[in-house]
């Protein structure tokens, strides 16, 4: 099938590749005339495994293009897949113009009978929206599809090809049929509602998920002061098949692209429509303490931090990923940086550069490319990011390089006798 997939971010890339992959004849559209350009390359514009390997296979192939040109981007594609940014306003509400704009470049270029099926997460009736957009300026024959996607930053590739479901929203049988035989070589459930059910299904999986990690962290403070094992809690709550053991890791809370941003998202849709919704009022709040837990533990073994030398690992909001958006470690290091700490900080993929810049810090953060450099001299070590070669770090080496032995572990990657064996002044979250 011939398909179009407007934004080159994280959701459309991996959506283009894939199809591609799949053997659709894909283009992708971007505005960004130099990321078109890198991906042309063969190169691709931020960390995801498995996907450079995938965009050189497809292209050689001739199954994917790259192009700025918004005609070719729309001329003889069956299907065209909106996958722009959503980002956040001050309010919590979700920021529409890229959505708008690319419905209206889209209307402008239509010719013929075109499927427009959005991928960006949106406030529910964005359907409607698109399809008012796209009807002023093209009066032919086209049909408005909604497409949630449920895709892990780190896993996204894996995530597309072995999908759990497939949700999509049509409010009529052509574009239904349409799009279900697109999906059809997946073997795993389509759910078929109308476009504002789907609409509402993304946030509501996401915003259960948030409040899922809220929940085990506010379990993990209470296990702190209790003298209970947040780990055996979570663990045996998991064997009840009704609650599932995935997102019961304690720890410094959710960060990322999607779940603080569609969690407010989804608070706010609820206001707008007369309805306070407590509980993701609660979940937010939960999720944005639980980051300065972390600062206040360390705070408590320095007795203060002023002009302490503290190490950060890891900025990325998890592992396999370069991205730092709503990441921990930036209000960690915010708040380390009110308190006068003076901050050295490695991550083994994050872009510092953008770090610093993006999240607009004025005072000076010490970066490394070695984790073990990062660590020379500093008073204490935070653990931020659970990526795999701080599990497997030589902890002798660790505490030889520490001024004093101390590690505050936001993530629970050690086990605490162990480490505490080997001379560590250690706090977890909920141990």
């Amino acid at each position: 099938m011939n398909i179009s997939i407007f934004g080159t971010g994280y959701v459309g890339l991996v959506t283009g590749v894939c199809f591609a992959e799949l053997g659709n004849d894909v283009v992708c559209y971007d505005i960004d005339k130099n990321k078109i350009e890198q991906l042309k390359r063969k190169k691709v514009p931020f960390f995801e495994p498995e996907l450079e390997e995938l965009i050189i296979k497809n292209i050689d192939k001739k199954r994917i293009y790259f192009t700025n040109n918004l005609d070719e981007a729309v001329k003889d594609r069956k299907v065209i897949f909106v996958s722009v940014g959503t980002p956040q306003k001050r309010n919590g509400a979700v920021n529409l113009s890229s959505v708008k704009n690319v419905a209206n470049d889209i209307g402008r270029k239509l010719k013929s009978y075109t499927i427009i099926v959005n991928k960006s997460t949106v406030p529910v009736g964005t359907g409607t929206v698109i399809k008012k957009i796209i009807r002023k300026n093209y009066n032919g024959d086209f049909d408005v599809v909604s497409n949630p996607e449920f895709l892990r930053e780190g896993s996204a590739v894996s995530d597309f090809m072995n999908p759990e479901r497939i949700v999509i929203g049509a409010n009529f049988a052509k574009p239904k049929k349409i799009i279900n035989n697109l999906y059809n070589l997946f073997d795993c459930p389509i759910v078929n509602t109308s476009i504002e059910t789907a609409e509402m299904i993304k946030y509501a999986s996401n915003a259960f998920l948030a409040t899922k990690i809220s929940f085990i962290n506010e379990i993990a403070n209470v296990c702190e002061r209790v003298g209970a094992d947040i780990k055996e809690v979570a663990y045996a709550m998991g064997l009840d098949s009704r609650i599932g053991d995935k997102f019961l890791n304690a720890g410094i809370g959710y960060g990322g692209s999607c779940f603080p941003k569609d969690v407010k998202a989804l608070h706010n849709i609820a206001l707008d429509n007369n309805y306070n919704f407590k509980l993701l009022k609660s979940v937010i709040k939960v999720n944005n303490d639980q980051r300065l837990i972390i600062v206040s533990k360390t705070e408590n073994l320095l007795k203060n931090l002023n002009n302490k030398k503290i190490c950060v690992w890891g900025l990325a909001f998890k592992p396999n990923t370069d991205d730092t958006r709503e990441s921990a470690a930036i209000d960690i290091i915010r708040s380390l940086h009110r308190k006068n700490a003076i901050v050295n900080t490695y991550d083994p993929i994050a872009d510092y550069k953008k770090f610093v810049l993006n999240n607009n810090f004025r005072k000076k953060i010490n970066f490394y490319f070695d984790k073990y450099d990062a660590l020379e001299n500093c008073d204490a070590l935070i653990i931020a990011t659970e990526w795999d070669e701080f599990k497997n770090a030589d902890l002798k080496k660790v505490k030889k390089l520490l001024k004093k032995p101390n590690i505050v572990d936001g993530r629970n990657i050690y086990n605490p006798n162990k480490i505490k064996k080997l001379g560590f002044r250690y706090l977890s979250v909920g141990r």
